[in-house]
């Protein structure tokens, strides 16, 4: 059988033409919350803007080697697959109508025919160790409160914890729609939604198309595309140039990086979230204006040629480190790069493309973006409000505003989570505590925007997760205690090391001299060095450390 690709909407994907495997070899379930919950936002934006038009959903890649066969192992689109079969699963459990909630059933679960036998399967089959979970609680019928009801403790792994978090927001989220609303989504994911199904009958093959799907190599980019059209549109004579000039912004970024731009110009100039591709987009919001009224030139000159130049200085932080007010500038580039997301840098890039004069306002504008980024980032605002507030944020900028514009300010809400999340059990967000703890070794070591140069850099817990029965550890702190505690800020620290599973359960003095000292190999950070400084460690030097370390954070970041 040759390499085929064929269009399918997700009616046929969810049918008895496919019956898909996730081979016992893939990497588990891994979608976070935010993932799950951008595929239902992508969905719903399809559905109020085109009533006929198609929705694509990308490609899943597959080996079958029958063609007439349903059998098909995943070899791409498995987090794709799973979390549409959790969708599937949240609208049908909420289904009013009961023609609707059958339907989107045999979607998930393939009804089977008891009178000759046949007997109900999956459409999809996770891996070994999560399929008769993933069946029983998401693809058996009206089981997901079931599902929701499990404790972190009663889950396996980390891909239940996923299954289970995302069934969570997806069901919060819709259970908020009215059924007609559900209804229309389930409608357009099951008829408009498509997603390109190539298949092949061997996996040598299969992966060779996953490898030439994904590699960015000097595959054309759509800044390839736009160059064209832009140097097209230019006189002959200064065709040289300009492209020379174009060539010039692409080596100095890097290819990807570069493409990459063309996607913040489009958020500056449209403040709009992109709806569609970016080839399609571009030339509507932004080319057009200067290709087709004889300015390709002023494009260039502009906007792509200053733009390239913020981007360059904003990736590396190389303004003058000689001028003290230039310096500031740096160490705010420094400390929003470490962000677990880039959306903060279409108001980035406007601000250093027009103040690129004024150092002093560009620390000022800088400050307020990034207490508005960190604090999104304590309360894990995900894609969608995230990218909103920014486009508000660049909308006031356009009408003039400038650091005062209002989409910086954090409501009194919106600090009081900042607060509770810092106050939290930090340890538990990967994304979050990194960033919290070098921004608070930063301040605490009074070195503004210090670049940290350790090729490792871990967070530790002082009191461990997992402390033997017979140490100082579980005479000095109650069970309930540790659990208070163990994750929270006053209880961690930086490191410059791999962690060292039985160090880690050393008792304080040990510890503090084998695994956190210097002689231990540990140099550099200010929050280590005032552990060490500590002459026990207790729930009273806990609970006064949490105070104050929180306390430095919330004066930082104005959060009262």
């Amino acid at each position: 059988m040759p390499l085929k690709a064929h269009e399918h909407p997700l009616k046929k994907i969810f049918s008895a033409d496919f019956d898909f495997a996730i081979p016992h070899y893939q990497r588990p379930y891994a979608w976070g919350t935010e993932q799950a919950l951008q595929l239902l936002d992508d969905l719903e934006d399809a559905l109020v803007r085109d009533a006929a038009e198609p929705y694509f959903l990308g490609s899943l890649v597959l080996v079958k080697p029958d063609e007439n066969a349903p059998r098909a192992d995943v070899i791409d689109g498995q987090q794709r697959l799973t979390t549409l079969s959790i969708l599937l699963a949240v609208l049908r459990d909420l289904a009013e109508n009961d023609e609707v909630a059958v339907v989107l059933r045999d979607m998930v679960l393939e009804p089977g025919v008891a009178l000759d036998g046949i007997k109900a399967k999956p459409r999809l089959l996770l891996r070994d160790q999560d399929s008769g979970f993933f069946t029983t609680y998401v693809q058996t019928p009206n089981r997901l409160d079931d599902l929701l009801k499990l404790s972190d403790h009663a889950l396996a792994n980390d891909s239940h914890r996923a299954i289970r978090d995302n069934a969570k927001v997806l069901q919060e989220r819709l259970s908020s729609w009215t059924d007609d609303k559900r209804s229309a989504l389930a409608a357009l994911a099951r008829n408009r939604t498509f997603l390109v199904v190539v298949s092949t009958p061997d996996l040598a093959s299969a992966h060779r198309i996953f490898s030439v799907m994904n590699a960015r190599g000097l595959d054309l980019e759509p800044s390839d595309i736009f160059k064209s059209e832009v140097i097209g549109s230019i006189d002959a004579a200064q065709q040289q140039a300009y492209a020379k000039s174009w060539e010039t912004a692409e080596q100095n970024l890097g290819r990807t990086t570069f493409a990459d731009l063309f996607l913040h110009l489009r958020m500056i100039v449209a403040k709009a979230r992109g709806q569609r591709e970016l080839l399609i987009e571009f030339p509507q919001q932004v080319l057009n204006a200067y290709t087709k009224t004889g300015r390709a030139t002023s494009f260039v000159d502009d906007m792509l040629m200053p733009y390239a130049t913020a981007y360059t200085h904003l990736l590396n932080q190389d303004y003058d480190e000689h001028d003290a007010s230039w310096s500031k500038v740096n160490n705010w580039l420094r400390r929003l790069v470490q962000l677990d997301n880039n959306d903060w840098r279409p108001p980035a890039l406007w601000a250093l493309r027009n103040h690129d004069d004024d150092p002093a306002f560009l620390d000022g504008f800088l400050r307020r973006l990034e207490r508005l980024a960190a604090s999104m980032l304590l309360r894990r605002v995900y894609t969608t409000p995230r990218v909103t507030r920014y486009i508000e944020l660049l909308k006031q900028l356009d009408a003039g505003a400038g650091v005062d514009a209002e989409a910086f300010d954090l409501t009194a809400d919106e600090r009081h989570e900042t607060r509770e999340r810092l106050d939290g059990e930090l340890y538990k967000v990967q994304p979050v505590r990194k960033y919290v703890l070098l921004r608070l070794d930063e301040l605490l070591a009074n070195a503004p925007g210090v670049s940290y140069k350790h090729k490792i850099i871990t967070v530790e817990h002082v009191l461990p997760r997992n402390p033997r029965n017979d140490s100082q550890w579980v005479k000095d702190f109650a069970e309930d205690e540790r659990a208070f505690w163990t994750h929270r800020l006053g209880n961690l620290l930086l490191l410059n090391r791999n962690k060292n599973s039985q160090a880690q359960n050393y008792d304080f003095a040990t510890k503090k001299e084998k695994y956190f000292s210097p002689a231990a190999g540990v140099t550099g950070f200010a929050l280590t060095t005032n552990v060490i400084m500590e002459p026990v460690w207790t729930p009273d030097v806990l609970e006064r450390r949490q105070v104050e370390l929180t306390g430095i954070l919330v004066k930082e970041w104005e959060l009262n």
